[in-house]
């Protein structure tokens, strides 16, 4: 009885969890991170500036009705951006805790506010700007050249959801870049080149807000500060994943 007793007890233990190291979490992220890149580009830098003509409202309702699923698959594409950009967040906070906890947790939640909660939401006005255009229901209500407008109208208001959005993303880039200067982990340019990138993003927001004369400008310095930042990051965090620690020995100790 003894004997059978010890064997169902060792039947049902808990497997032990292996934990995932350091790097392969940094390298997980980093693969997700250019997930991030490839798909949201395709929506906003294809997709979008494909079919979108901005003031036009006849010409882009003609655009998105002769390539609906291309706009479909734009408007998943994001999803999945956002979906990805989810699990970033809480990649890099497990990677950074280290250097100070709560500043960690503060990114990790800046991160999720700026594109999994606000941009997702963000992405009803494409869907609604669709639905007005295909949807037999509204043209017994509105007339063509107001159903056109109506959707150009959701089409920018999701742009400057866009916008709000980068505004949080920007103050999770500023507080990502001091935990990766501060972080042993990871060279300190890649902690400067980040905080470039959020000042890119919040010139960006503030500019189309405040001084929208100014767009153009803000839209350049967004491109060329996020390129370079948070490219050098990802790629980092796919090739080298963290940078090699010393081992730990008596003597160091």
């Amino acid at each position: 009885m003894a004997t059978t007793t010890t064997e169902s007890v060792e039947t049902h233990r808990p497997r032990r969890i292996r934990p995932v190291s350091t790097k392969t979490t940094a390298r997980i992220a980093g693969l997700l991170y250019i997930l991030i890149f490839v798909t949201a580009g395709f929506s906003e830098g294809f997709v979008r500036a494909t079919l979108i003509v901005p003031g036009d409202a006849a010409a882009t309702a003609a655009n998105i009705l002769a390539s609906e699923g291309l706009f479909r698959l734009g408007v998943v594409s994001d999803l999945i951006a956002f979906s990805a950009d989810a699990i970033v967040a809480v990649l890099l906070y497990v990677l950074l805790r280290p250097v100070n906890r709560t500043l960690a947790l503060v990114a990790a939640a800046l991160r999720l506010v700026a594109h999994p909660a606000i941009a997702s939401i963000n992405m009803l006005n494409q869907f609604m700007a669709l639905q007005l255009l295909t949807g037999p229901e509204y043209t017994t209500v509105f007339s063509p050249e107001q159903l056109n407008a109506l959707a150009l109208l959701l089409l920018t208001a999701h742009g400057y959801g866009y916008l709000i959005g980068g505004i949080f993303f920007g103050f999770h880039l500023i507080v990502l870049g001091y935990l990766l200067y501060q972080s042993e982990l990871f060279p300190a340019i890649l902690g400067i080149l980040v905080v470039l990138a959020a000042f890119g993003y919040l010139t960006e927001s503030f500019t189309f807000l405040l001084v929208p004369a100014y767009e153009s400008f803000a839209s350049t310095v967004v491109l060329v500060t996020a390129v370079v930042g948070e490219i050098a990051l990802a790629l980092y965090l796919v090739v080298r994943g963290v940078r090699p620690q010393q081992p730990t020995t008596p003597e160091a100790a």
